[in-house]
């Protein structure tokens, strides 16, 4: 009984032992597109796309308050002041005498911001409650202002508010479009990440064939060395075929492993050990791209083009800065309110008197030495450069564009060449290796058959890791997506 009750635990223990086994070794299948997507959901990279854009948001905001009324209460409580001051007597003469005072004051302020002049409107409600504690005329009194209308009005300068309501909204606007292209370049590399862990799955699988394959006929090269069929130095090159092949088994499992850490830290899966296998895309898109949709695509999708305009609005703003600045200026300041005073708060409301003041403050140069002209000049001039920069920009991306599908055009064609021609080296491979173990050819000729063979998968696996790059790219070029023809946006 007991002999039976060890056997069932034996049991158990290598159950259990299977089932940790299994439980460590967890694969995860991925096709391209799920890894895109996964990297366009959750990744580190992503999020970081997300925080520049909500604070690209906030600054927008930030700069959309300036053009709404302002309500602000400012006030000054407690205000306590204990000095000796040299005050004037009723017969005119000095005398210095001690002064403690204590003050107060709040004032509230409602203002408006003109964009279309810059100038500023506001309304205020002023309170103001002086007590002295020392000297001759001790006691309270109060100051009223309860309601003041008025503005301020720059003449002839600057109007940076209408300025920025023109070149703001275009940075905003720039911002939406880079978080649609930062989604798309991380597609880019998410992309080059897959195929470098698939390259490297397949390379171990190439290389643990190769392995089983070279071993097979070391084996049999070794029966037909004992037979005397073969020379030594046949038997030596089928050996030495085997060790290379252990070592391309060793390096393909370390890149296996460095392709796997570096997908799993780009996904943000930093502690996530199960094993990533990739399935190969096979089917390549099906779709032609006209250039011209292209590149007006492009132009109205890609944030350089906004770039572009708001460059040049800005190159316009320094000329009107330039010009503003440097000539006549003057200030229109204008208000109306009511004021009364009183030595108690119940009648500082009552029967208020009229205010009114009006002045005009004004700048003009009279000898600046050429100074204000060399600084319209400059801004002119730099107005001119930044135009001709932009332009050609402008040209270069069209050129880009354009290069970029006909490229693309190549690599697809490349990508269906490069995929029969692994295919037919992988059968003559397999017919080679046939043939030597009937001893139909020689070691040379089976050698060569297999480093072509090895090449041709090489040059499909970098064919295809091609063609994908260049399909993202394409998109993120655009913003447009040509299979469902329709604009890239993401929410």
């Amino acid at each position: 009984m007991l002999i039976l009750s060890s056997k069932y635990l034996l049991l158990i223990c290598i159950v259990l032992g299977m089932l940790c086994h299994a439980e460590a070794q967890t694969e995860k299948v991925y096709t391209l597109n799920e890894v895109v997507a996964e990297a366009q959901g959750i990744s580190p990279v992503k999020l970081q796309a997300e925080n520049r854009r909500e604070n690209r948001y906030w600054q927008y905001r930030a700069f959309q308050s300036n053009y709404k009324p302002q309500l602000a209460l400012q006030g000054t409580a407690p205000d306590f002041t204990r000095s000796i001051l040299s005050i004037q007597q009723p017969d005119g003469s000095d005398l210095f005498r001690e002064r403690s005072q204590f003050n107060a004051d709040l004032n509230l302020a409602l203002s408006q911001t003109v964009g279309l002049t810059g100038g500023e409107v506001f309304v205020s409600s002023q309170l103001s409650r002086l007590q002295t504690l020392a000297g001759t005329n001790q006691g309270v009194s109060f100051l009223s202002n309860p309601i003041s209308v008025g503005f301020i009005q720059p003449i002839f300068g600057f109007n940076n508010l209408k300025w920025d309501k023109k070149i703001e909204p275009l940075r905003y606007e720039e911002s939406q479009k880079r978080y649609n292209e930062d989604l798309e370049q991380i597609a880019i590399q998410a992309s080059s990440l897959f195929f470098d862990l698939l390259i490297a799955q397949i390379t171990l699988d190439i290389a643990e064939t190769n392995l089983s394959n070279n071993d097979t006929i070391y084996k049999i090269g070794q029966g037909r060395y004992n037979l005397g069929k073969i020379a030594e130095n046949e038997l030596l090159q089928l050996e030495l075929n085997v060790m290379n092949s252990q070592q391309q088994v060793m390096q393909a499992q370390l890149d296996l492993e460095t392709g796997m850490l570096n997908l799993r830290s780009f996904l943000g899966r930093k502690g996530d050990t199960s094993e990533l296998v990739l399935i190969e895309p096979k089917e390549v898109p099906d779709f032609e791209i006209n250039i011209e949709t292209a590149i007006a695509q492009a132009k109205d999708n890609r944030e350089k083009f906004v770039e572009f305009k708001r460059r040049r609005l800005e190159a316009e703003r320094d000329v009107a800065r330039a010009k503003g600045n440097n000539g006549f200026n003057a200030n229109l300041v204008g208000s109306f309110g009511l004021t009364q005073n009183a030595n108690r708060f119940g009648d500082v409301y009552a029967n208020p008197q009229d205010q009114q003041s009006v002045r005009i403050g004004f700048t003009m140069p009279i000898l600046d030495w050429g100074r204000q002209k060399a600084q319209i000049q400059t801004a002119l001039a730099n107005e001119d450069l930044v135009k001709s920069i932009v332009g050609q920009e402008e040209s270069d991306f069209e050129r880009e564009v354009y290069v970029k599908i006909q490229n693309f055009r190549i690599l697809k064609k490349q990508l269906i060449s490069s995929q029969k021609a692994d295919e037919i080296a992988q059968r003559r491979y397999e017919i080679a290796r046939q043939r030597y173990k009937i001893a139909k050819i020689s070691i040379t000729d089976l050698n060569i058959a297999l480093q072509e063979k090895d090449q041709a998968k090489r040059s499909y696996l970098n064919s295809l890791r091609t063609f994908w790059r260049a399909y993202y790219e394409i998109r993120q070029l655009t913003l447009y997506d040509f299979e469902q023809n329709q604009t890239i946006r993401y929410q």
